[in-house]
Parts: structure tokens; sequence; C-alpha cells
């Protein structure tokens, strides 16, 4: 064997050194150099082999084979055992355990798909059980039906042979045994050749079991099934009334049947007193077919109803809001004199609120952020005289023209506060339009008359241009100086309030039905929705079932501005319910309904509506601006918001005014605008559409919170509509594209032109007029058509790059990428700048 034999024994041990002469041979190669080599011999053992008398006791059996991560010195020791290198030993035993794991694997998986065939056959199975069970009971229904048209059949029999019955009565009246029904019932059917006699037995028990139906004879298909004890009882009930001169037969009724536009047939066979199956069979023989839940047009229910013999009233869906609120007139003898209502309009900062807070001896315009009233209020005064009034205050700012509308809608007087330094503001004209469309008396209230620059001359005459004469002036509008600050002229005030309520003699019936108007409303945590009412006519008590808007609900509680609990409230009060489903639009007229199914199927029929109107009438004026914009080769840029507030006349004026901030360019739209707080839907849904979320008064709750953080959705937080208008409309203005501004600065005349390698053609010219300056605008003018419009490349005098050259001086001049140049071509020279662009 030489040194260069690379080639290893099979299964033979790495070669090792034993001392001369020890079982060794001697190899010798050409350079006469001696090696001892070791040959170790193998032995065949043969264990556990019966019948062998070498085969090792058990105390002597081999010992389980270590695994790769056994101690290094078992390992080789096994390996040696085997004639293997520690190596290839590791890895015949990684072999072995992860063919191990692979049988494992596939046995794994074998078990697995035998589950699921199981499981299959299983529902199979299950399957095939229902379907035999659901054939079982069709059969059983047919059965059913087969002795129900068989019992029919006998009892016209019956009718038909009087003298059948007659010997029944005759049976009946002697007495006997009770078997004789039975028999009777027998001789009837053998009469009609409907089957044998029935069999007597001695057991009355078995007799009267014979005539009844089950479930087994009915399937053993038993012919001697004889007629039951009812049915004979039910034919001498029949002969008794036809021998009372009856005729036995019932008269078809024929009702009135009112029919809505869409009925199902369910409803329409309780409004005709029909069986629900005989209309869906006369449905099936007209070759539709139906269920009790399905819905029919109001044609279709009028041809069933009229072909059941009934008189037919159509209705329209709409129909459902009559009589909800009763104007039929009054009985005089049943009205009563209530408080009057009043409402404190006038401009912003001019007073309105601290005017209520002297009458009410109360500090609440302390309590609203930024000084101005962003709700309505509504309170019940009694003043020193003893009347009683009940006063809304309406907020003075723009973005709250729709509260003050409905401020002026709700009120029999309005007191228009304006302030002595400071005259008619826009918000006083609006709230003296808003009185005038109502149709209230006003009462002018000139505040601030302790501040030095105040004159109330002024400010009445002022009023004038807008057909306001106060008695000062020879005309019939009460005008009261007062201070609300001092406290002075107040009682005035309340002695003009209570003068003009005297004229108009207000009264109303305090025993009807309550109706009136939702004032404000919003959703509170832990109490729910809360509705501001104000009671027009009638009594609202708890328990009762009211309906606002698309919302209705019963009244569970009812509190005073006081948060005193009610238990009712009379015509001119003022309370908060709770109850509703959810927070009515402010505005919106409420009754007292009869009972919960009326107030459903009003609150539906509005749902219903509003969805229709709102998918069939679009925004007609953002649809002709968008329209008009891509005329225009322009698209309307949006900004979605998510509007949250703490009422909803405050959602209300902030989606109206953010939707307004906007012009033919850019817009902001109110993806969704709620009252309450900021809940993890509204974080998606703001995630989803991508906008923020703008908050009036509201937080979120700690899971929103933190599903905002970890979303990226952005909320912002205002306590004043100034701040929060604000703030959208200086990122609707970061939305609008700059304005390009372009300014001349000069002239200049080709004089020649040149071929520059490198270069290309360059314009040897004269200023004319103005200057030129380094990668300005230029437009290049042939006979005074302009042909090219781009920006210049180089401006060179003599061999040097300059800034500007002014006019009367010569300079080189070339254009990037255009070398269309000629001799006595005029280029005009300009620059441009881009100015950030305001909304109007």
């Amino acid at each position: 064997m030489s040194d260069t034999n690379d080639k290893k024994p099979a299964a033979r041990k790495p070669l090792t050194l034993k001392k001369p002469g020890l079982g060794g041979s001697r190899s010798g190669s050409s350079a006469g150099r001696m090696k001892s080599v070791v040959v170790e011999k193998k032995k065949k053992k043969l264990i556990g082999v019966p019948g062998k008398a070498d085969s090792p006791s058990p105390s002597t059996r081999v010992a389980p084979k270590p695994s790769p991560d056994a101690p290094i010195d078992q390992i080789a020791q096994e390996a040696r055992k085997q004639g293997l290198s520690k190596s290839e030993y590791i890895k015949r035993q990684e072999a072995l355990k992860s063919a191990a794991a692979e049988q494992s694997k596939k046995d794994a998986l074998r078990k697995a798909e035998e589950d699921e065939r199981k499981r299959r056959m299983d529902e199979e199975r299950k399957a095939l059980d229902a379907k035999k069970k659901a054939e079982d009971e069709a059969e059983l229904r047919r059965l059913a039906q087969e002795e129900e048209e068989r019992q029919r059949e006998e009892a016209e029999a019956e009718r038909r042979a009087p003298t059948v019955a007659q010997k029944l009565l005759a049976e009946d009246e002697a007495p006997g045994d009770k078997n004789a029904l039975e028999q009777a019932g027998g001789r009837i059917k053998k009469k009609r050749g409907g089957g044998p006699k029935a069999k007597t037995t001695t057991k009355p028990n078995d007799r009267r079991r014979k005539g009844k139906l089950t479930i087994v004879s009915a399937l053993s298909g038993d012919e001697e099934r004889q007629r039951s004890l009812a049915s004979v009882r039910r034919a001498r009930e029949r002969e008794k009334e036809r021998q009372r001169g009856q005729t036995g037969e019932k008269l078809k009724v024929a009702r009135e049947v009112t029919i809505p536009e869409s009925i199902s047939v369910g409803d329409l066979a309780n409004r005709m007193a029909e069986r629900t199956s005989d209309v869906i069979k006369y449905l099936m023989k007209q070759g539709t077919m139906a269920t009790v839940n399905d819905v029919l047009d109001a044609d279709t229910a009028q041809l069933i109803a009229e072909d059941f013999g009934h008189n037919v009233k159509r209705v329209a869906e709409a129909d459902v809001e009559d009589d909800f609120i009763d104007i039929a007139p009054e009985d005089d003898s049943n009205l009563q004199s209530r408080a009057p209502v009043i409402a404190i309009m006038g401009h912003v900062d001019h007073g309105k609120t601290s005017l209520l807070d002297a009458l009410r001896a109360t500090d609440v315009a302390a309590g609203e952020a930024g000084g101005i009233t962003q709700h309505i209020g509504a309170y019940q005064l009694k003043l020193k005289s003893g009347q009683a009034i009940t006063v809304l205050d309406t907020p003075g700012h723009a973005a709250f023209s729709a509260m003050r509308t409905r401020g002026a809608e709700a009120v029999d007087i309005v007191v228009l506060v304006v302030a002595a330094d400071d005259g008619v503001k826009p918000q006083t004209i609006e709230s003296i339009s808003h009185a005038k469309a109502a149709g209230a008396p006003i009462i002018v209230a000139v505040n601030k008359m302790d501040t030095y620059e105040a004159d109330a001359r002024k400010v009445e005459t002022a009023l004038l241009q807008h057909e306001i004469i106060t008695e000062s002036m020879s005309g019939e509008t009460q005008s009261v100086h007062v201070s609300a600050l001092k406290k002075t002229g107040l009682d005035d005030l309340a002695e003009a309030i209570g003068l003009q309520a005297e004229l108009m003699d207000l009264k109303a019936n305090p025993d009807r039905e309550a109706d009136g108007l939702v004032i404000e409303s919003k959703v509170e945590k832990g109490r729910g929705p809360v509705a501001t009412l104000l009671v027009k006519r009638g009594t609202l008590k708890r328990g009762d079932i009211v309906v606002a808007g698309s919302y209705w609900g019963k009244v569970k509680a009812m509190m005073d501005e006081r948060n005193a609990q009610l238990k009712s409230a009379g015509p001119s009060i003022p309370v908060a319910v709770m109850g509703f489903d959810g927070a009515p639009m402010p505005g919106e007229p409420f009754a007292v309904v009869d009972s919960e199914a009326k107030a459903r199927e009003i609150t539906e029929y509005r749902v219903r509506k509003a969805k229709s109107d709102a998918a069939s009438k679009p925004n007609a004026i953002a649809s002709m601006e968008q329209m008009m914009a891509k005329l225009q080769g322009k698209e309307v840029s949006e900004m979605p918001v998510l509007v949250k507030g703490d009422v909803q006349g405050s959602v209300e004026a902030i989606r109206s005014s953010v939707e307004g901030a906007g012009n033919e360019e850019v817009q902001a739209r109110v993806i969704h605008g709620a009252v309450g707080a900021i809940s993890e839907s509204d974080v998606l849904l703001a995630k989803s559409s991508s906008a923020p979320i703008l908050a009036f008064n509201v937080r979120p709750n700690r899971q929103a919170k933190d599903l905002a953080e970890r979303e990226g959705v952005e909320i912002r937080y205002y306590s004043i509509i100034y701040d929060l208008l604000d703030d959208v409309k200086g990122v609707l203005q970061g939305m609008l594209a700059p304005e390009r501004r372009e300014t001349f600065i000069g002239y200049a005349e080709i004089l020649e032109v040149f071929n520059i390698s490198k270069v290309g053609k360059v314009a040897g010219c004269r200023i004319t007029e103005g200057r030129v300056e380094r990668a300005c605008g230029v437009r290049l003018l042939r006979e005074n058509v302009v042909i090219h419009e781009g920006m210049l490349k180089t401006l060179k005098r003599f061999k040097d790059e300059v800034e500007k050259v002014q006019a009367g001086m010569e300079c080189g001049m070339a254009f990037e990428n255009y070398e269309d140049i000629r001799k006595s071509d005029q280029i005009e020279c300009f620059t441009v700048e881009y100015v950030d662009r305001k909304l109007d």
C-alpha cells in the first residue's frame, strides 16, 4: 500500500500507532522506507439468535446506541465498534433520526386524512338522515291533508243525508251505550260506501282509539279506521243548527282591506282574515311561488284582495305620518294660559348670555369656551312679578345660523340684543330676518349702556334701515336700555316681556298628548341620548312614547335646567328627556304616539325616505361645481374630515361651516358627523378615508386613543369654533395651487445669428427696452407672432457670462432646447414667480 492511495477500506477503523511486532505488517515503498500497518480482523457476532449457545445473556446485551448529542467519548466508542469515524457515525445517526421524523410526519398525515374521511362520511350520513326525515314529514303531511279532504267530503255527505242525521239525534236522546256513536259513524260510512263496518270489541278504550289517526296507522295504510267521536259530534251540531233554521254555512264577509305601497303575504292574509295557505295557493295557481314573508306590490295585493271578495282601500306609504301631530283647533274651554317663550338673539359678543345671566342671577358665560355661546340654552325663569318665562339663549356666531333659525321658530317673543357701543352688525340683521320670518314680535334690548361710547339713539336710528321702529321714534317696537354688567334696566325688560305676552294672550291645552320641538340633543356617557324638548301643547309624562325625526323612545326620565327630576312637563316647559334610541336632529317636531308599533312604523318610513332621497338627489350645487371644474380642465381637491361634537347643534353648525369654507378648486367634505365621544369605529373610518378627526368638546375613550396612535390617525381637539374653522381654512389654502405671476422686464432684437461648435446657435442681440437677466423666461417673436416660449440658457457680454444686460447694450443669448432663431427676430424677456393663494 502506497502513501498516495486515497481509497479507504470499507468499514475499517482509522489507522492507529502500535508498538512494533504486535500484529503489524511491514509495507515498503520505492524509496526503501518501511512503514508499520496495523491489520484488524472483525468477527461476526450473532446477538439474540435462538438456538445459539453463544447468544449473549440479558446481562450482556448491547446498550442502546448514543445519539449525536451524546458525550464525545461515548460516540467515539460506539463509532469504533461499528468501524466508522466519528463524523460518519454522527451523520448516520442524524440520517436515521430524520428518517424517523419523516416517518412520524407521514403517519400523522395519514391519520389526519383518515379522520377527514370519517368526518365526511359522518356528514353525508347526517345529510341522508335529514333528507329521509324531511321526506317522512312530507309524507305525513300529505296523509294528513288527504284525511282532512276525506273528512270534508264526509261532512258534505252528512249534510245531504238528513235522514241518517235524524236517526243520530234519536239515538242521542235515548239512553244507551257510549259505543252507539261509533256504530252510528260506521253506519254512515257503510251507507256512503266508504269502507267496511267497524269491528266491535268489549273494551271501550279500544273502540275510542280505533277511530283516531296515528302515525303508525297512517303509514301502515289501515283501511278499517272509522270516524272519530269528534267528527260525529260536529255532524250532530250542524244538524241541530240546521233544524233551528240556520243554513249551517258561514257567510262570506267582505272586509275593507287597507293596502299600502308594499305589503307582505302574511300581512295581507291577516288584513283579509284569510288563511295564509289559501293566499299562497292562489299565488301558486297564478304561477307565482311565494312565501309568507315575500313582499307584494300594491297592484298585486289589490288583485288578490278583490279576487277573495274584499273591498280595497289604497294608501300611500307616507300616510303613516297622518295624524302624527293633531292640528285640529282646540276647544276654547280646554285652553289655559301658558308662559311665554322668548329667544335672546343678536350679534356675537353683544352680551346676550350676560343679560340672561343677570336675569337668572347665575354665571353661564364663564362656562362657555371663549366667552361665546355655542349651544342653545333653555331655561324657565320666574321674574320678580311672579310671572314665569321660558328663555332660549341662541349663539351669535355666523356658523350657528341654523340654531338661530330654530330658536326663532320655537318662540313667541324675540329679544334682540344690540350693543350700544357697537351698533347693528351682520348677525343682528340676520336675527331680525329670522324673527320676521317666524312672525314673532321683537323687543329691542340696547345693552352695554354703562360704557363710555354708548349711544342708544344711534342704535335705534340704524334699526330703521331694517324696518324696526322703536316707540321713541313713534313706532310699535318696545326698546329697553339695559346693562348686563351693572344689572340696570332688568325690571324694565321684564315688564316689557310681560306686557307683550299679555297682549298676545298665549294659551294651550294641557290635557292632550304632548307635542313640540327638539331644541338640542347630545349623547352623554352613562345616560345615552339626551334630547332637550320644548313642550308647546299638552303634557309630557314619564312613560310616554315619543317620536322625533328618525328616532323614538319611551320617556325614562325628565329633568329641568337644574337637573331636578320631573314626572310631567306642561306647555312652555323645556325638559331634558332620556330614553331615545338616538340623538334627534335639533328643530325636529316631536309628538307622543299611541304604541311602540306606531313609533317604529313612522321612524322606519322616515329612515327609508331619507336613504332614497340621499340616493336619488345628490348635492346639486357641488355636482355643478365639480362639472364646471372638470370642463375647465380642473379637478376639485377634497379634504375629508370626520366631525364629533358634544351636541347635535354644534355638529350641524360645524358641518355647514366646514363644507362652505372652500371654493371651486378645494373643498372640505364631512364624511361623518355625530354626537358623542370618539369611538374605535370612528378611528377606523377615519383611517380608511385618510381623514383627520375634529373633536369639538369631546374626547376619545382609551381604546380609541390607543388605536388612533397605532394607526396614525390625527385627532384635533377644539372648544372654540373660531379655531376649528381657522385650521380648516389654513389646510384648504395649502391645497390651493400657487398663483403664477409674470413680470415683463425687457425686449431684445437679434442682429446676427452665430453657429458655435459645442454650443449651437447663439443670437447676437441689442437690448432695445428694459433689461435682460440670466435664466429669465423668453418668448421669440417673429413678425409679432410668438413662435417659442422657454428659458434663457446663456447670457454673455463679449466672452464673459453676466447676470444682466441693460438697454442699449449688446449681448449674446442662447435658448434652452431651441435653435430656430433668425435675424430680425424679437425676444421678449420676463420673470415668473409663484405666490401662495388665500381663500376668499
